[in-house]
C-alpha cells in the first residue's frame, strides 16, 4: 500500500482513516465502520489510491454501504466509480460537480464526469446508521464555495475534510480567506470533539484549528499580485508541511493574469 491507514477504536465504531500519499497532499478518505456496514467519506484524486481505500475496506469484512463527497473538487471525488455504491452528496456540490464537467488527471486520463456524478442528495440533519447518529451539516464558503461537515456525536469525532488541513499547504483557489476563517471560528467553538478528521493529513485533535487560523492569517499577509512570490514566502514559513504543489494548482486562479 502506497498510502497509510490510522485506525481510531471509538466502540461501536472504527474510523479508519486514509491518507494517500504526499504526491497528492495527503489526501483522506475516511471509513466509517458501523457495527454491520462501512460509509465512505471522499474518493482521492487518483483512481489507484482509491482502489487502495477500497481493498482496505473489503478487507473489513463488512459492505460498503455508501460514499459521501464533501465538496467539488477532484481530489474528493475522482475514484468514486472505483467504490461501486452510491455517491451522496449535497444538492449544491452535485450542481457543482456537474458543473466541472470531466476531469483531467495528472497522468492525461480523462475521468468522464458520469463516473462521479452524485446520485443521491445529503439533506442536512441527523440519520441513524445501525444505531449510530450521523450528523450532516452543510457550510458555504471557505477552502471550497459548499462543504459536507460530519459529525459523529457520540464518538467525538468531527469530520471536517477540507475545513481544516494538518501540516499540508492549504488550497487557497476559492480565494476566500475570510470564509474559511469563519468556519474554522465556528468549529473552534463546538463542544464534545476531541479527534477532528482533515482532508489532507493524519487525524488531530481541537488544536488544529489554532493551525489552521495561522496558517491563513500568514497567507493574508504574505498574498501580493505574485504567485511564485507568494509560494516562496508561505514554503519558507511552513518548511514541513507536505504538499507545496497544491499551492500552484491555488495560484492558477488567484493569480490567472
Amino acid at each position: 500500500m502506497n498510502g497509510t491507514v490510522t485506525v481510531l477504536d471509538r466502540g461501536a465504531v472504527r474510523v479508519h482513516s486514509y491518507m494517500s500519499p504526499a504526491d497528492t497532499f495527503h489526501a483522506t478518505t475516511q471509513l466509517i465502520e458501523t457495527p454491520a456496514r462501512i460509509v465512505a467519506i471522499d474518493a482521492q484524486l487518483l483512481p489507484a489510491y482509491a482502489d487502495e481505500a477500497v481493498a482496505y475496506a473489503q478487507g473489513l469484512g463488512k459492505p460498503l454501504d455508501r460514499l459521501v463527497v464533501t465538496h467539488a473538487h477532484p481530489d474528493h471525488y475522482n475514484g468514486a466509480a472505483r467504490f461501486g455504491v452510491p455517491v451522496h452528496a449535497l444538492a449544491r456540490v452535485r450542481e457543482q460537480i456537474v458543473a466541472r464537467g470531466d476531469s483531467d488527471l495528472p497522468t492525461g486520463q480523462v475521468i468522464p464526469v458520469s463516473e462521479f456524478t452524485p446520485s443521491v442528495a445529503v439533506i442536512p440533519g441527523t440519520e441513524v446508521i445501525d444505531g449510530v447518529p450521523f450528523v450532516f451539516e452543510a457550510v458555504s464558503g471557505g477552502e471550497a464555495a459548499d462543504e459536507l461537515l460530519i459529525k459523529l456525536p457520540e464518538q467525538g469525532v468531527l469530520i471536517a475534510q477540507d475545513l481544516v488541513y494538518n501540516d499540508v499547504h492549504l488550497y487557497l483557489g476559492n480565494n476566500d480567506i475570510t470564509g474559511w476563517q469563519r468556519a474554522v471560528d465556528t468549529l473552534a467553538g463546538e463542544s464534545g470533539y476531541d479527534t477532528i478528521l482533515p482532508g489532507h493529513g493524519l487525524p488531530t485533535g481541537p488544536q488544529v484549528y489554532e493551525d489552521v487560523r495561522r496558517y491563513l492569517t500568514d497567507a493574508r499577509e504574505l498574498l501580493g499580485d505574485d504567485g511564485e512570490a507568494y509560494k516562496a514566502a508561505i514554503v519558507d514559513r511552513y518548511p514541513s508541511y507536505a504538499g507545496p504543489f497544491i499551492i500552484d494548482i491555488a495560484n492558477r486562479s488567484l493569480f490567472a493574469g
